[in-house]
């Protein structure tokens, strides 16, 4: 699933490209990816708009319209977002097509279909999207041991999951708050409650450390996103633990382990993490 750094990866690569263009024309394959309001009014709408560019916040991309008007996007679980031109050839599972005045088309392909849009209007308050319910920016400098603690500090719930809620910070994930929690020396399975304040200072300092390392290992060009038709940016070779049961530990060999916790898996070094 496109995390943080995948999704502004995503935002670097595509804003550039489509700032400034009109939207010609819409296609909508699969009515249902638009969750609001209905795909004959997001296509009606969209027409002859122009773009002003893209924000994100958390995992949330949003198309900013010179009319006041926007698009929300979340790409959930296989969601893709690519420029082509006219001649490239379109995905099997495309399911919406934004066709530009340049001739150009911004596609959303999507494999599993849990993908979404929604269009609201300018002077409209967003109640749909879910994107007022998210929590502070993992590069907000609130973002600090009293805010966590506030927050967390009281939780019985494994530190794993409270980093998983997008209501206290948007945007982390399964695979990098494993990353976050390896390089802060934290055992997942913690109750947040038991976390001392350097703990806690030390887990504020990485959140934002470690995505922005992942976001420059993201670093691609649009022609290097385009031929890997948006899949062949990750962060893989990057990863100290995520997806690494079983391999020794980069820092003291221990072999890595894998629990599950609140249904999702977590992969931590036993001695490293404590």
């Amino acid at each position: 699933m496109p995390e943080l750094p995948e999704v502004e990866t995503v935002k670097k690569i595509i804003e550039p490209q489509i700032k400034g263009l009109s939207i010609h024309d819409v296609i909508v394959n699969r009515p249902e990816v638009v969750a609001y309001p209905d795909a004959d009014r997001f296509i009606k709408s969209l027409r002859n708009q122009t773009v002003k560019g893209i924000e994100r916040k958390g995992k949330f991309l949003t198309i900013l319209l010179e009319s006041g008007d926007r698009v929300s996007i979340h790409l959930r679980m296989t969601g893709c977002l690519l420029f082509a031109p006219p001649d490239f050839e379109t995905a099997r599972h495309t399911h919406i097509i934004l066709q530009m005045n340049n001739e150009w088309n911004l596609q959303f392909t999507d494999t599993r279909r849990f993908g979404r849009f929604w269009y609201l209007k300018a002077d409209e308050e967003d109640t749909v999207t879910g994107i007022r319910k998210l929590g502070m920016e993992p590069f907000d400098r609130d973002l600090n041991r009293q805010y966590l603690t506030d927050r967390l500090g009281h939780r019985k719930k494994p530190i794993k999951e409270c980093l998983l809620d997008q209501t206290i910070v948007a945007g982390i994930g399964n695979i990098y708050s494993d990353e976050i929690l390896f390089a802060s020396g934290i055992d997942p399975f913690r109750s947040a409650n038991t976390l001392t304040g350097h703990e806690w200072d030390v887990l504020a300092d990485n959140i934002p450390k470690r995505l922005k390392y992942f976001i420059e290992k993201n670093r691609i060009s649009p022609e290097e996103y385009l031929a890997g038709k948006g899949k062949d940016y990750r962060n893989t070779p990057y990863l100290q633990v995520y997806g690494k049961t079983g391999q020794p530990c980069p820092v003291c060999g221990e072999l890595f382990q894998r629990r599950v916790i609140g249904g999702r898996s977590s992969v931590y070094c036993p001695v490293c993490q404590h």
